[in-house]
């Protein structure tokens, strides 16, 4: 007779070193070795050590497997059951939790690197903002990689080595530069990363990591999730706001994502569809994320959540980390010395033009623009002509074309009275958003659309922020426009179907709704509460006939099994056993003696 052999992973494979790379919010990369049943809380914890951190709750690292999904790494489970790609691993250390007022953050360096990820995410167009924000924040960044204007050191056109948003006009960077020669001046490093988070946290798209989707009526949308609660983005308006408190659940089921809640005391349920599974998923688990973090008071509050409301169906997620509350209240309590913040130099820099290659290739793309400029229509036909010109190029310097004294003078005068023009416009668009603003009420304003910048909310890189290694072949999606993205979304046939299925339920369902107003719905309304009450008595019936046998097995018979045992030792059935089912016995016994005395008597 042959022996059944479990097999059981060897010591020489466990024992086997996996390489690890994470590349840091300043683009520096750390190298790790793991094994292969090491957790992601140590792969965590390795960063945390190498910058010091102790406020280590906002962060997170992330990473895209070959599909070109985006994850975030759990702590709780094996970094090699989770990454699904080839050795060795690249994954990014980023901002999960934005912080809901930076001026709680205890220490220095974690409000660094809270500014390092605000930087990209104005880079890559994730942070939305007004004109007028928008230079301010571009000023803050140069003062603190720059410091204080040097008109002997600095040239006039300082500032164009500075990339600052995808795509910056003229006139933004001379707002930047007045207010970085003006309002910045002697303002020390931290000091202007404090003023960067200090208005970079009253926008609307503060903290927003947007998940692209389309709503029921095919139109896409960007959902995110904020210290404020659950955000929907369309064009360049902010069409639904749910708060934390409102929020009752997150679910999903395929490629549809349900969002359920409570809106001027009615429920809300919001549908969304995704791309492929995939996405869906990673949205709902961002979702219960953020609402955990976020809306509650202690982690011992935080339940496991399934992603459906069927029994045995679904997937089901917890999150294990601590909440919003007990962050700030652990960093009050820190007492140490603060360590020695290492800030990246101006050369070194993101937004610095730099010479390296994939600098070069990420300046090249024609990425949407995240401000709107009336010489934006003028400039970009120069723009396609240095941009052609960086291609064919040899040289990896920009290219400066020369011009004359008298151009230059020429160009002055039209760009003084352009200048003029446009403040004029802005001047009278902003009376007028004054005068309707006065007839708005703060509650439905923070309910309803709100217009956040000229342009659509369009991230130039949120589909997979997290860079990629050129040998797996994500360079080409990492650097691809998002409107192609989304012409491929609006093409996928599958999709397609399910919003073609969506609309003839919400057809079906008015037809209902029309059905009940008609002058016969008395009669279906009385045919369906009498269908209702059958029902109930029936299952009534069901259950006693259940419930009955199992209460006499317990209550008369003398089997002895140990689950029965357990039961009838209970104080409880005793007390029932006693007080109750005995008087109620012989009661009926001596009815019974009565009736049947009765019977052979006559």
């Amino acid at each position: 007779m042959k022996m059944l052999r479990f097999r059981s992973p060897s010591i020489s494979s466990l024992t086997q070193e996996v390489q690890c790379t994470v590349r840091l919010l300043d683009d520096s990369e750390i190298s790790c070795s793991i094994q292969r049943d090491t957790k992601g809380q140590f792969l965590l914890d390795h960063v945390c050590n190498h910058y010091s951190l102790l406020e280590k709750d906002y962060f997170g690292i992330r990473y895209v497997d070959p599909e070109k999904q985006r994850h975030w790494l759990d702590p709780s489970k094996p970094v090699v059951k989770q990454m699904k790609c080839q050795q060795p691993y690249t994954m990014c250390f980023r901002v999960k939790f934005y912080p809901q007022e930076p001026i709680k953050i205890k220490e220095e360096l974690t409000r660094y690197l809270l500014y390092l990820q605000l930087k990209r995410d104005v880079y890559h167009g994730r942070l939305l903002c007004p004109f007028a924000d928008a230079a301010y924040l571009g000023a803050c960044i140069v003062q603190a990689e720059l410091g204080d204007y040097d008109p002997e050191e600095h040239p006039a056109d300082y500032i164009s080595d500075f990339k600052l948003f995808p795509k910056q006009s003229l006139k933004l960077e001379r707002k930047i530069m007045e207010i970085h020669q003006n309002e910045l001046r002697s303002q020390c490093p931290a000091l202007a990363e404090l003023n960067l988070l200090q208005r970079a946290y009253t926008l609307d798209t503060y903290g927003v990591d947007p998940h692209p989707c389309k709503d029921f009526t095919g139109s896409t949308a960007f959902l995110g999730f904020t210290a404020r609660g659950f955000v929907v983005f369309q064009g360049n308006k902010r069409i639904h706001l749910l708060k934390w408190a409102d929020v009752s659940k997150f679910k999903f089921e395929g490629k549809t994502f349900y969002v359920i809640g409570v809106q001027r005391e009615k429920k809300l349920v919001l549908t969304f569809h995704t791309s492929t599974p995939a996405a869906c998923k990673h949205l709902w688990k961002c979702a219960v994320e953020n609402q955990a973090f976020y809306k509650c008071a202690k982690s011992s509050q935080i339940k496991t959540v399934s992603s459906s409301s069927i029994f045995f169906k679904g997937s089901r997620f917890r999150y294990s980390g601590r909440v919003a509350k007990e962050v700030i209240e652990a960093s009050s309590k820190i007492q140490r010395e603060p360590p020695v913040v290492h800030r990246s130099q101006f050369g070194q820099s993101r937004s610095f033009t730099s010479l390296s290659h994939k600098q070069l290739i990420m300046n090249m793309e024609p990425l949407l623009p995240a401000l709107s400029s009336s010489r934006e229509n003028r400039d970009s036909s120069a723009d396609n002509a240095g941009l052609s010109a960086l291609k064919d190029s040899v040289h990896l310097s920009p290219l400066k074309p020369s011009v004359t004294p008298e151009e230059v003078e020429l160009e002055e005068r039209e760009n003084h009275v352009q200048e003029r023009r446009e403040d004029e416009a802005a001047n009278r668009t902003r009376a007028d958003e004054e005068r309707r603003e006065i007839h708005v009420d703060n509650e439905d304003e923070a309910c309803a659309a709100l217009t956040i910048s000229d342009t659509a909310y369009s991230p130039c890189a949120s589909m997979v922020p997290t860079p990629v290694e050129e040998s797996q072949g994500g360079l080409d999606l990492l650097f691809q426009s998002p409107a192609r993205l989304l012409k491929e979304l609006h093409a996928d046939p599958e999709m397609q179907v399910e919003l073609q299925a969506e609309r003839e339920r919400e057809l079906a369902r008015e037809a209902y709704r029309q059905s009940l107003c008609s002058p016969s719905s008395g009669r279906q309304q009385m045919q369906a509460c009498l269908r209702s009450a059958a029902r109930l008595v029936v299952m009534a019936t069901g259950l006693l006939m259940i419930l009955l046998p199992l209460l006499l097995v317990l209550l008369e018979s003398d089997l002895d099994i140990s689950f029965l045992h357990d039961i009838r030792q209970t104080p409880e059935f005793e007390q029932f056993h006693y007080e109750y089912y005995c008087p109620l016995r012989r009661w009926f016994l001596c009815k019974l003696e009565i009736m049947t005395e009765q019977l052979w008597g006559d």
